[in-house]
This record gives structure tokens, sequence and C-alpha cells, in this order.
């Protein structure tokens, strides 16, 4: 297993959390690219998980590079480049990673391109908190 790819814990948790969760998600992707040519060949997944993403309703809020780390305990994040996107559930995300058309023709580019990754599903707090 990569450090890409979630364990069976993480997986349960994420099949358990969509059926008791029909609420919005946003999703939090640090990406840590491969050294050979990885930014590349994620631009590469950017372009082919589009259509995936539109299938299911998903927004893409920011993508961007992490330049430089303002406040925290290091000097530079580990990660490179923040994406965040918006999915109308929990489900959606599922029905489209796990989707075999998903898995042929986009996830082939994200495992290619990450070294390392934290995908963090977020849940909003309360107005006025």
């Amino acid at each position: 297993m990569s450090a890409i790819e979630p364990n069976p814990d993480q997986i349960a948790t994420l099949f358990s959390a969509a059926s008791d969760n029909s609420d919005p998600v946003v999703m939090i992707n640090l990406l840590k690219f491969d050294e050979n040519d990885g930014a590349a060949t994620y631009q590469q997944y950017a372009e082919a998980v589009q259509p995936h993403l539109d299938a299911v309703g998903a927004t893409i809020l920011y993508a961007g590079d992490a330049s430089h780390v303002v406040a925290g305990d290091v000097d530079k994040a580990w990660w490179d480049a923040i994406v965040v996107v918006q999915y109308p559930s929990r489900t959606a995300f599922v029905t489209m990673v796990t989707s075999q058309d998903y898995q042929e023709k986009a996830h082939p580019y994200r495992a290619a391109a990450l070294e390392s990754t934290h995908l963090i599903a977020t849940d909003p707090w309360p107005v006025g908190r």
C-alpha cells in the first residue's frame, strides 16, 4: 500500500460516514509530488478527473502551490500543493472514486503523480462558532 491509498480503516470510516451524512463535504488535498515529473503528471490527472467531478456535481474551490509556511513549527511545508474540492455529499465522492471509468482514466495519473498525500474530509462548523 502506498502513501496515497486509504488503509482499510480509513475506507470503512469513509463508507460509514457516507451512509450517515448526506451533507456537502469539502475535501482538502495536501499533495507531495513525485520528484520525476509529478507536478506535470498531476496536471494530466486534473484534466482527466474533471469530467468525473462534473458527473457527481463536485466543484474545485481552490488549487495552488504551497509557497511558504507563515506560522507553524516547520520552515517548509512537506506538501507541494493544496487542492480543495466540494462534493455534494460523501456518497458523491465515493461514487466517483469507485467508478471503473475513474479508476481506468483518472486514477493512474494521480497514482503516478504523488509521492504522498493527505486527503481530509471536513464538516462545517455551525454559524457563529
